[in-house]
């Protein structure tokens, strides 16, 4: 019935966009939600109950369309509906271990930040939201002028001293832990199977030093980094070129990730199936057990 549940709430939700906000890790549980249609919870009572009455009937059949279809791809792949899996890294990989205008907060105290929490999250949001001036793209390379325009930004404090400091916290193993605890068995299982195994994330160039704190860089087989790609999703070419580093045609793979936008729609414009995050799968065991493969 879970699972039901959330293939009927798939099929709505492809019509919807949910934004997410970025922190100087590249992530963080800050996140802005907006209603995709606008209108107040308490006047949409009896037409949330009109629309469940239509659903429940086509239940059956929906499930069953998505069974027969992820049998027809274990046919064509000896069992596995996929040859190659993607993951997105903040938000479905691993997460900040702390809120991110607590950690500008706490480091910041003995730069002279004097801004609360609540203003520093705030004007990261107005920051992050704004344009950056100097290029399309916001990682490029280190990623170091932008994230020095957004910490700013955020707390008032332009000294470079808490810049490096706060730059560099992002980088150990204390600012991250893992979505996932099952991850690494998950990932051994799949790799064991024959499923390729690739990093797809808008991330500057310390992803790389991030995986190798958390031990989980040997769990993949390529990183496709924004960074290093010079393409952020939903950009299509960061998909096409994690394709290429595993030589996997794009509709042999799926990829996962938490941001609509970002990890769905900019995947399947690449021409791989996409599962979101906290909805289509929770966790990286059932990840497996769409593909094929039993953990």
């Amino acid at each position: 019935m879970a699972l039901r549940t959330r293939i009927i709430t798939r099929a709505f939700s492809n019509l919807t966009h949910k934004p997410k906000l970025q922190v100087l890790g590249n992530g963080s549980s800050d996140v802005i939600r907006v209603d995709p249609t606008g209108s107040p919870v308490s006047n949409c009572g009896s037409s949330f109950s009109t629309a469940a009455a239509a659903v429940e009937a086509p239940v059956e059949r929906l499930f069953g369309l998505v069974k027969e279809y992820e049998d027809y791809r274990r046919g064509l792949y000896g069992g596995l509906t996929h040859k190659a899996l993607f993951v997105d890294a903040v938000g479905t990989l691993v997460i900040p271990s702390q809120p991110m205008a607590q950690i500008y907060k706490q480091i910041g105290e003995k730069y002279g930040v004097e801004y609360s929490e609540d203003e520093i999250l705030q004007r990261y949001r107005w920051a992050y939201g704004q344009p950056w001036r100097r290029s399309s793209l916001r990682y490029v390379n280190d990623g170091r002028p932008f994230w020095q325009h957004i910490v700013s930004c955020s707390t008032g404090c332009s000294d470079s001293q808490y810049f490096e400091e706060l730059y560099n916290y992002y980088m150990t193993e204390k600012a991250w832990h893992l979505c996932d605890p099952e991850a690494e068995r998950v990932f051994q299982a799949l790799r064991a199977a024959g499923v390729k195994l690739a990093i797809v994330s808008n991330f500057d160039t310390r992803l790389r030093p991030v995986l190798r704190a958390l031990n989980c860089d040997h769990w993949f087989d390529a990183v496709a980094v924004s960074a290093e790609v010079e393409a952020e999703k939903p950009n299509p070419t960061i998909f096409l070129k994690a394709c290429e580093l595993l030589g996997v045609n794009p509709d042999d793979a799926v990829h996962v990730g938490d941001d609509r936008r970002n990890d769905i729609w900019g995947a399947r414009d690449a021409g791989c199936d996409a599962w979101l995050w906290g909805s289509d799968v929770v966790s990286f065991k059932e990840v497996a057990q769409r593909i094929g493969v039993e953990v």
